[in-house]
């Protein structure tokens, strides 16, 4: 994947969350209209200026459009990398302070392989860490062994350990843990001989808690993140997954890779019906040009429309 291209469209939620995001616009979880959403999503004329790869859910890399053509065949015409989300979910983790745990290591290099013979060429695997519950260093060390192993097994890894939105804390209580966590995930990357400079990192933003009085500006969040980054990230990573990110002096190409960031308005335009496709096409190519300009520092909202300036945190948010 060429990471001198702009960034990532993560259409990976699974068949019960796109369902979710079908029900806010009065459509009925089925098979046929998760096809039509995802056709609309893949199919915008010049899509691959602004997206460089997609992350798909399994259902929708054997998918094809609605006139036939297959999404990975889309994709590849339009210069964008198609992807695939390997892990298999949340599931509580026993012994822990009410955390979860990422399943789906049993059987996943055969499944890359499937994978890859069906044209994915990279992987993603979610894990996620609660401040408000801890984090136990059970629940952190279980979130960095499994993307270690998972991102030493087969496809191109982007490595996702998600400090979760939610909790009352501040901004230097994430910032602690998420330099815990790192620490973690890079000391048993290193044990699993994972190659750094084949992996593609996913940090989440150092935010205060979403239920935090104290709000932060973008300069302080970006300030923090890129603290956290030069503290526990080898400049051996070749990117990193914006705008004020952009604008301070780093080693890695700093990009994108949004999911209802880039979705949100593109849903709501569109509202299931078809003589909306083409403007809800032009909204998804709006926010991705948006993004494009943010990962070189040079992003301003202005003419940005109000759905795109919502906030979309969901609390215990899973997909």
């Amino acid at each position: 994947m060429s990471l001198s291209k702009p960034g990532i469209l993560a259409m990976d939620e699974s068949n019960a969350t796109c369902g979710k995001r079908l029900a806010s616009i009065g459509l009925e979880n089925t098979e046929a209209n998760r096809q039509a959403y995802r056709t609309l999503l893949v199919t915008p004329p010049g899509l691959g200026n602004y997206i460089s790869g997609a992350i798909l859910f399994e259902e929708t890399l054997y998918q094809s459009t609605v006139d036939g053509k297959k999404i990975v065949d889309i994709l590849v015409e339009q210069g964008i990398v198609p992807g695939i989300k390997v892990d298999k979910g949340l599931v509580p983790l026993v012994g822990s302070n009410d955390e979860s745990w990422c399943q789906g290591l049993d059987g996943l290099a055969s499944r890359e392989a499937a994978y890859y013979q069906q044209g994915a060429r990279f992987a993603k695997w979610r894990t996620v860490v609660s401040i408000p519950n801890g984090p136990s260093e059970l629940a952190v060390k279980e979130a960095a062994w499994g993307l270690a192993r998972y991102a030493a097994i087969w496809l191109v890894p982007i490595v996702e350990p998600e400090i979760m939105l939610d909790g009352e804390h501040g901004i230097e209580r994430t910032f602690e843990v998420a330099q815990k966590v790192w620490a973690e995930t890079f000391y048993y990357m290193a044990q699993n001989n994972v190659m750094f400079e084949g992996i593609l990192l996913k940090p989440s933003m150092v935010t205060p808690g979403a239920e935090c009085k104290d709000r932060a500006t973008p300069e302080e969040v970006a300030s923090y993140t890129l603290k956290l980054l030069q503290r526990r990230i080898p400049p051996s990573v070749p990117g990193i997954n914006l705008n004020a990110m952009n604008q301070a002096p780093n080693p890695w190409h700093v990009s994108f890779s949004y999911a209802r960031a880039l979705q949100n308005t593109c849903l709501k335009t569109w509202g299931g019906r078809p003589e909306n496709v083409a403007a809800a096409q032009e909204a998804l190519l709006l926010r991705a040009k948006a993004n494009s300009l943010a990962q070189l520092g040079k992003y301003t909202s202005d003419g940005e429309a109000a759905a795109a300036k919502e906030n979309m945190f969901v609390k215990n948010y899973s997909y």
